[in-house]
């Protein structure tokens, strides 16, 4: 089994509002890391369209269809819908992306920090990921990794995947010792795989950690990277960066 990659491109979005306009331009730097081989392309809409904006999600869909690639959606199925934003399920609707990945965000945080307790959260879940598929989407759920994530609570919902946050992995590696974390992402995802979930993984991958995550963590069926890729790839450009993910994923 390969892992395969989905690129966020979130930051160039960050980069383009900063200063208004369209550049740089968010379909073109997606078109880009499809050039390079990226299997897939990732976005997270915010409803303060702090970056990515509903027109971009539809652009990238077009995009990612025309190129028969998965297109994968995240976003907090419980946010109202609001001025530019009509909510995660109407975005779905229009861009039919190929995977969704419920996230439990609110509008303050800077970044996604934490899964979904599914103990508390799965009967409000319930009804959004039967919708979601009706669209045809495959549902990914955020978990944590540890032993207090209930996954078969996860499958219980009816998600297919779940998508470990791989957040304390990244800050655990960057300190000198990932040992704890790795077996807590492995351990969880091999929960998961027993409880007939697919497992995705992202957040602060990078090409310092990504290898050993991959080598370590059964099962890994795709990982989104974004913030640390776009960061690289400022120095390395973007074609060379995809490519240098896609040999650490192959070897």
């Amino acid at each position: 089994m390969s892992t395969v990659l989905s690129v966020n491109v979130n930051k160039i979005a960050v980069l383009r509002n900063s200063r208004g306009g369209t550049a740089p331009d968010v379909v073109r730097a997606a078109t880009a890391c499809l050039d390079a081989g990226a299997h897939g392309i990732t976005v997270h809409p915010r409803p303060d369209a702090r970056h990515i904006r509903a027109d971009d999600v539809l652009a990238l869909a077009a995009l990612c269809h025309a190129r028969g690639v998965e297109f994968n959606l995240e976003g907090n199925p419980f946010a109202p819908p609001r001025e530019g934003y009509p909510g995660f399920h109407a975005l779905c609707a229009q861009a039919r992306p190929a995977q969704a990945t419920l996230v439990p965000d609110g509008d303050a945080q800077l970044t996604s920090d934490h899964g979904f307790d599914f103990a508390a959260d799965a009967d409000r879940l319930r009804p959004h990921v039967a919708a979601l598929k009706t669209l045809g989407c495959r549902v990914s759920l955020f978990a944590d990794a540890g032993a207090g994530t209930d996954v078969a609570a996860a499958a219980a919902v009816g998600a297919d995947r779940i998508e470990l946050y791989t957040g304390p992995f990244a800050e655990a590696y960057a300190a000198g010792d990932a040992t704890g974390a790795l077996a807590a992402c492995a351990e969880t995802a091999r929960r998961a795989a027993a409880a007939g979930l697919g497992v995705n993984a992202g957040h602060d991958l990078s090409q310092s950690n990504l290898g050993a995550f991959v080598a370590n963590v059964p099962n890994v069926l795709e990982v989104s990277i974004g913030h640390a890729l776009v960061d690289e790839a400022l120095y390395a450009g973007l074609d060379a960066t995809v490519r240098a993910y896609l040999a650490i994923l192959a070897a």
